[in-house]
């Protein structure tokens, strides 16, 4: 095969020169059947040039599928191609002109397309006749075609001109289609429907009975056919293998089936030649139904030899019609046209078996492929009955659909509102799902097996639609794929009882997939019930693939917390301490106790009362000493970051509890715990780093010096702890729960104090506060945390101005001022309070910290500042302004005087807060301006300026909780003691606070009640017992 071979490829390639010409003279004979279809004049004519066409158009696509192609092949085509558009041409110019044409004209045209199909039928002549090889069938068709063509010849009606406009008011003069609307879902339009005339003609024959219905063609075919017959796919496939006489019955008039002999040497039907025997009683009068011999007996043979012949011609016309039925769907000029071939070609492989092959190795299924889509929802039905047939009992079938067809069309159509278009893709999918090619492309469709499921459950809706999809997808299980997309898409049930009751490896495969999948709530109770007695059986298996699987579902599982509760009950809990403390495999590739550790983390997640249940053969609970200490002791550097992890979430489940919590702040005072835990704060691992902090901070309120004496004992810390992040917007986690934690060490911990001072950690803080100030807590989730670890550092060194370092570093970053500045509402309620209790501390250090001026004898002070000296002349008159609360030299940044620094306004304004705990803090600040240590009396003086008693009584009224009373109460009776009678009588002025304080006296406790009668008593509310007056201290 060379030269030919050649030819053969490239007409066979869509893309090469030959390919290009064969499908556009198709394109253009479509076009020209088209419009011979809608000229309304002289309509016999024009339907014999279209039939022409049509059966031209069988033998290129002959050409497009036989090896024996000739090697003039691109010049027949080319001079085809001429022919068939000049043909085009004069049709389309017709279709469009019949109504004004003349009469002269019209002969005129007719005349030069007779001379083109001439010109057609000598080209199709040069045809060798070896190209259609052992198709004896297709080179008698050819042959006959074109002796046909050569000898055309039409002639116009005389008449013409006078009914012209007869037929043009009979018929449109442009392309009219009857339309129905779809209301389906893949209707992509209306419906065509060409003009259809009957048949006519006085000599009839049958076809063959083997079809769905007689068809009845016009012998004379090619000179008679009419518009209506162009689209009559049986008719042409008879044309194309004539028929004889013989096979035909005389009775019955029809294509024989199982022909006998009679006596008289006339072949019948035998069923027909038994049954007209058996109407004849007399077996004297016994005759032959054709001659009206007399017969002698009623014998008859089988006509073995014209069986054959029917036989053969049967196959010959078989195949004939498949490749006129392929021609009419390339061509596809009518909706007619399409439903006419897809009928035949059904007909056809009903009639047997081997004819399915053939219809798919001529390139049938892509064709049919494409009129899934189609516009009419008949095409459509008839195409999916059609794939059907071709499926049925036959594997290589099946795969052909499978790689040819477009699953997803029909996946679609499942949700067509067209009953039997969704009841016949649904009954086209349960055969192709027999197939394992189907299964396995299943998968790669979008929503496919979605679809299906939806389907399944909708059986109220529609029943057999429901009922095949289930059998669909009961097929598709055979891929455990298949299976995970079911549960992916909410249809568990599958994948569960491959769970339990599949083979080994089965079971192992669905349990990886439940590790996999993610749940949605309304599957993960499901899932646990279903699911978890097997998963924890496999879990105690030897075969280390089937206890990964299983440890990595059963961590899925335990991960919802409502789940926790149905995995204690199937007995989880023994079993995983079990695998943590006994159990031991050597050389297993998966970490257990690991996987254990996490599960038993995540159960103890979800609150439930744990710490009385046995958790072992000896009577253990996870409360229990043994428990505690072993998951301690496993806390180490050396251990994998997993595993620490997750016994870090246990203890810090078990701190809740207050045997657990003992025993844990026990074992990590006496062994190396604590050490293990600060070291692990900084491992490169975050989630690790986070829950050891977590712990640290939860045993913190236990141990607290002893973890900040060990922390100032580890290489690099506590200056680690606080690492500025380099934008904002980048805080993790980890940042703000590290800045927590110094915050929440004992505040009075100099050790730690002076620690951060010396590792430059302060300047740090400060930087990130005046950072975070500027871009606010909403650049980052964790910037609100963050910030209030910092703010929370820096206050614990107001517990420790005494060390003269931490003094300096007071003073130099000028804590007053930054507390001051943080008491604004912009702010969360635990940063002001925590700067209204730094501001108290630095304010109980004024009275110490402030010094009378010394005087100097000198009349000129120098002071030298960048190289620069400066002279201040003072008289001796001159006094220096004294701070009158202070009674020395005060200012905000040396002394920490809350007056220089104006932080009184923004103390009183947080007395307005709704949160108890910054107006307890706000109180105790400014109870530091009224201490004995300080001019009460000038405090009380100032305060009354700013009135402070006003706002000190509305929070009495407003608020009923102990410590804020106690706090108010005692404010209140400084202002009684030395703000003289207008103190007093502002105070006595206010009619409900006498109300309050009673209730305070008769339900606060014993300091309420006994500031509240001290406070009655200076109001004469009550009878004063004592000679002298004793004042109460804070």
């Amino acid at each position: 095969m060379s030269g030919s071979s050649s030819d053969w490829s490239q007409l066979r390639d869509p893309q090469s020169p030959m390919g290009t010409l064969a499908e556009s003279l198709l394109e253009g004979i479509k076009q020209i059947i088209k419009s011979v279809i809608h000229i309304q004049v002289e309509k016999e004519i024009f339907t014999q040039i279209g039939c022409y066409f049509y059966r031209a158009s069988a033998v290129i696509m002959e050409l497009q599928v036989n090896w024996n192609t000739p090697t003039n092949t691109v010049e027949i085509l080319q001079s085809l191609g001429k022919r068939v558009e000049l043909a085009k041409t004069f049709t389309l110019m017709l279709e469009k002109n019949a109504n004004v044409i003349e009469s002269s004209d019209l002969s005129s045209m007719v005349k030069q397309l007779e001379d083109v199909v001439r010109s057609i039928g000598e080209n199709l002549g040069l045809i060798p006749l070896s190209t259609y090889g052992h198709h004896e069938y297709a080179e008698v068709a050819a042959k006959a075609l074109s002796e046909d063509m050569k000898d055309v010849s039409f002639s116009v009606s005389q008449s013409k001109g006078s009914k012209l406009k007869e037929q043009l008011h009979r018929f449109p003069t442009s392309r009219e289609e009857s339309k129905e609307v779809e209301t389906d879902l893949y209707a992509v339009g209306v419906d065509d429907s060409a003009v259809n005339l009957d048949l006519s003609g006085p000599s009839q024959m049958y076809l063959s009975d083997d079809q769905d219905r007689s068809m009845i063609v016009d012998k004379n075919y090619s000179k008679s056919l009419s518009a209506g017959s162009l689209m009559a796919l049986p008719q042409l496939g008879q044309y194309m293998e004539p028929l004889y006489e013989t096979f035909f019955c005389p009775l019955t008039k029809r294509v024989m089936e199982d022909p006998v002999t009679i006596e008289s040497g006339v072949t019948y039907e035998r069923k027909a030649i038994v049954e007209w025997f058996d109407k004849i009683e007399d077996a004297g009068e016994i005759v032959c139904p054709k001659s009206g011999q007399a017969l002698k007996s009623r014998n008859i043979s089988s006509n073995v030899a014209l069986r054959a012949t029917i036989d053969e011609w049967k196959e010959r016309n078989e195949a004939a019609r498949i490749k006129v039925a392929r021609a009419a769907l390339s061509l596809a000029s009518t909706d007619n046209m399409v439903l006419e071939a897809i009928d035949d070609l059904r007909s056809i492989c009903k009639s047997k078996p081997f004819n399915k092959v053939q219809v798919r190795s001529i390139g049938m299924v892509p064709l049919l492929d494409n009129f899934l889509e189609n516009r009419s929802r008949r095409i459509r039905y008839a195409t999916l009955e059609l794939l059907r047939q071709l499926a049925e009992d036959d594997e290589e079938g099946k795969d052909t659909i499978v790689k040819m067809v477009n699953i997803s069309t029909m996946i679609k159509m499942l949700s067509s509102n067209h009953t039997p278009v969704r009841h016949s893709s649904a009954s086209l999918l349960l055969e192709l799902s027999k197939c394992r090619s189907f299964c396995y492309k299943i998968g790669a469709v979008a929503g496919g097996i979605l679809m299906l499921i939806t389907v399944k459950y909708k059986q109220a809706v529609d029943a057999f639609a429901s009922e095949t999809a289930d059998q669909i997808l009961k097929n598709l299980e055979s891929l455990p794929e298949n299976i995970k997309l079911m549960a992916e898409n909410g249809y568990w049930e599958p994948l569960l009882n491959h769970l339990a009751k599949g083979s080994e490896e089965m079971r192992t495969e669905m349990a990886s997939y439940v590790g996999e999948i993610v749940l949605v709530p309304e599957s993960k109770i499901l899932v646990a019930e279903r699911a978890s007695p097997d998963l924890i059986q496999m879990v105690q298996s030897g075969n280390t693939l089937i206890r990964n699987a299983a440890f990595k579902a059963l961590r899925q599982i335990s991960c919802y917390h409502p789940n926790a509760r149905i995995l204690v009950e199937a007995g989880i809990m023994q079993i995983m301490v079990e695998e943590m403390f006994t159990r031991t495999i050597h050389n297993e590739p998966m970490n257990s106790k690991t996987e254990a550790a996490a599960i038993l983390a995540n159960i103890l997640e979800s609150g439930l009362e744990l710490e009385n249940f046995q958790v072992s053969t000896h009577g253990h609970t996870m409360a229990s000493d043994y428990i505690v200490y072993n998951i301690i002791y496993r806390i180490k550097n050396t251990s994998p970051d997993d595993l620490n992890v997750n016994l870090i979430r246990m203890l810090l489940c078990l701190m809740k509890s207050s045997k657990a919590s003992a025993t844990i702040v026990s074992v990590v005072k006496e062994t190396e715990a604590s050490y293990s835990l600060i070291e692990l704060i900084n491992t490169q691992n975050e989630e690790l780093g986070v829950f050891s902090i977590k712990l640290l901070i939860s045993l913190s309120a236990f141990m607290g010096h002893t973890l900040s004496d060990r922390l100032c004992k580890t290489q690099g810390q506590p200056g680690r702890l606080i690492q500025n992040p380099t934008e904002i917007t980048r805080i993790t986690e980890k940042h703000a729960i590290s800045a927590n934690f110094l915050a929440k060490l004992p505040h009075q911990n100099l050790t730690l104090n002076l620690a951060l001072v010396n590792n430059n950690t302060i300047p740090a803080v400060v930087r990130s506060i005046n950072q975070i100030q500027m871009s606010g807590t909403r650049s980052s989730r964790h910037a609100t945390a963050y910030f209030e670890g910092l703010v929370g550092i820096l206050v614990r060194l107001t517990t420790t101005l005494y060390d003269h370092q931490i003094l300096l570093t007071a003073r130099t970053h000028n804590l007053v001022s930054v507390f001051t500045e943080l008491l604004t509402r912009s702010f969360t309620d635990e940063v002001q309070k925590l700067s209204a209790i730094g501001l108290e501390n630095l304010s109980r250090q004024s009275i110490s910290l402030s010094r009378p001026p010394n005087k100097k004898k000198t009349k000129i002070l120098k002071f030298f500042f960048f190289r620069k000296c400066m002279s201040i002349k003072l008289s001796k008159d001159e006094e220096v302004s004294l701070c009158p609360i202070h009674r020395g030299v005060c200012s905000s940044q040396d002394t920490f005087c809350l007056v220089d620094a104006e932080a009184v306004d923004r103390l009183l304004a947080c007395l307005d807060h709704d949160n108890v705990e910054v107006i307890v803090a706000a109180l105790s600040a400014l109870s530091s301006l009224l201490d004995d240590k300080v001019n009460v009396d000038k405090s009380v003086s100032f305060l009354s300026e700013k009135h402070a008693i006003q706002y000190v009584m509305n929070v009495v009224k407003e608020h009923k909780e102990e410590a804020v009373w106690q706090k108010a109460f005692w404010l209140i009776e400084r202002f009684l003691m030395k703000g003289g009678d207008e103190s007093t009588s502002n105070i006595s002025q206010d009619r409900l606070l006498p109300a309050t304080l009673i209730s305070a006296y008769h339900h606060g406790d014993d300091c309420t009640r006994e500031m509240a009668e001290k406070i009655l008593r200076h109001l004469n509310k009550m009878p004063n017992v004592y000679n002298n007056t004793m004042s109460f201290g804070m």
